[in-house]
């Protein structure tokens, strides 16, 4: 009797779906090649098989080797256009003389969104390349990565598949971004890392739910902020070092992760002023949102703005996240954002990253200490159910026992201690126990990473 064979009762579309889970690479794909040779019915099944490819072309290479890494591309690539269709692919190069291979990247991408209908295409060049007008009509495209690359199109876009672009390492313009966003009518995401150039986005549309914009640097002496313009997108992040920010109505967003620095280059006095109005037209503009997350220096500035008497105005965000130490120094400045975060649910402090240089240079640590002493720690967290403190140590009890007093209905405290031993766990404990509280039903939880 014939030994029963599973895999030859599923149907080919299963069959499929199996192969392309192999594939994860070139390498990978091309063994998804030589199934062909199990059975008849595996001979064709390969051509259908969506493949991701990748090049890496490196810097180091001397000329006659970069010219037989070029050639293996296409031989590749060539290799691969029996395939149904590639699904993926990365082009990752750096030139020593990029003028020399432009017809063989312009070719490498016409494979790609011509030949290949790919859905993926990430393209990397250090040495710098006009990404070719021919591609700015596509309809398969769906996610598009180009870094260090020129985007200038001639003629109106055509991204109708794309639903996530990024744009990393380029000069960007304002009318090249709106040529391209009125182009990419189903967009979703937007990723702009380490751009220059761009000093007004109007995102005008529907689909379009999320913007991250990391690193955003000037391009000459003028020192333009970048406004924002984005009624529709829910979710936001600022990232790395920037420049002045303005939004502007963003009443659809939900949530908003505020992780950079400034880098305004004037004098002290100066820049503190300028940091502060933008922090504030920022904070202002996501009073609204329902989940707030603030890096290092973003927490630490809250103090440098509440020393010049800053009074935040009432937010409706539920879910609050600070990274911070929670020294005394970040005290006044944290228990005064608080206070004005009258619907809070749950209040996430991340402890691991720690920071002192900017708040130390506008204030001491004895005159803070002065004012932490007399600070009127008040209010009333009406809505308060979770607090969770990572990386906990010894300083922030004090924040603790805040808390515990004006938390009416808190649940529940999750507490990750920085030290793991066991001495410092019934420390915590007896110090939880110590302290009053408003709410009768509390519970404290340690847990390790």
């Amino acid at each position: 009797m014939a030994k029963e064979n599973r895999f030859s009762d599923l149907p080919d579309s299963v069959l499929i779906h199996i192969l392309s889970m192999m594939c994860k690479n070139s390498e990978d794909s091309k063994e998804v090649v030589r199934t062909s040779v199990l059975s008849k019915q595996w001979q064709f099944l390969w051509k259908s098989v969506p493949v991701p490819l990748d090049f890496y072309l490196e810097e180091n290479f001397l000329d006659d080797d970069m010219q037989e890494m070029v050639n293996f591309t296409h031989r590749e690539l060539h290799y691969f256009r029996s395939f149904d269709k590639i699904r993926k692919l990365e082009l990752i190069f750096d030139f020593y003389k990029p003028e020399d291979f432009v017809e063989d990247i312009d070719l490498w991408i016409y494979v790609a969104t011509e030949l290949g209908k790919v859905e993926d295409l990430i393209l990397e060049c250090e040495c710098g390349y006009e990404f070719p007008q021919f591609a700015y009509k596509n309809a398969t495209l769906r996610n598009l990565d180009l870094r260090f690359c020129t985007v200038n199109p001639l003629a109106n876009v055509n991204w109708s598949g794309i639903v996530s672009l990024s744009f990393s390492n380029m000069c960007l313009k304002d009318g090249v971004m709106k040529k391209i966003l009125s182009g990419c009518p189903n967009l979703e995401c937007l990723k702009l890392y380490d751009l220059h150039g761009l000093h007004r986005l109007r995102i005008s549309n529907v689909k379009l739910r999320k913007l991250v914009i990391k690193d955003l640097t000037y391009d000459d002496e003028c020192g333009q902020w970048l406004v924002i313009i984005a009624p529709h997108i829910k979710d936001l992040e600022i990232l790395g070092l920037c420049r002045g920010i303005r939004l502007r109505n963003v009443d659809s967003l939900v949530t908003a992760v505020l992780d950079f620095n400034l880098n305004f280059e004037e004098d002290q006095s100066k820049r503190k002023s300028r940091e502060s109005t933008c922090l504030k037209y920022i904070f202002q503009s996501v009073a609204h949102i329902k989940k707030l997350e603030l890096g290092c220096w973003c927490s630490e500035y809250l103090s440098i703005l509440e020393l010049d008497g800053w009074q935040p105005q009432p937010s409706t965000w539920k879910f609050l996240q600070l990274s911070t130490t929670l020294r005394q120094l970040d005290f006044p400045g944290i228990s005064s954002y608080l206070q004005s975060s009258s619907h809070l649910e749950t209040l996430v402090i991340d402890g691991y990253n720690e920071s002192r240089a900017q708040l130390l240079r506008y204030t001491s640590e004895d005159e803070q200490v002065k004012r932490f002493e007399r600070h009127d720690f008040s209010g009333s967290f009406r809505h308060l159910r979770t607090i969770e403190i990572l990386d906990f140590s010894v300083s922030m009890l004090p924040f603790v026992e805040y808390l515990l007093k004006h938390a009416s209905v808190l649940e529940k405290i999750v507490i990750v201690p920085r030290s793991k031993s066991s001495d410092a766990y019934v420390e915590i404990v007896k110090e939880f126990l110590r302290f009053p509280r408003s709410s009768s039903s509390v519970t404290l939880c340690l847990k390790l990473d």
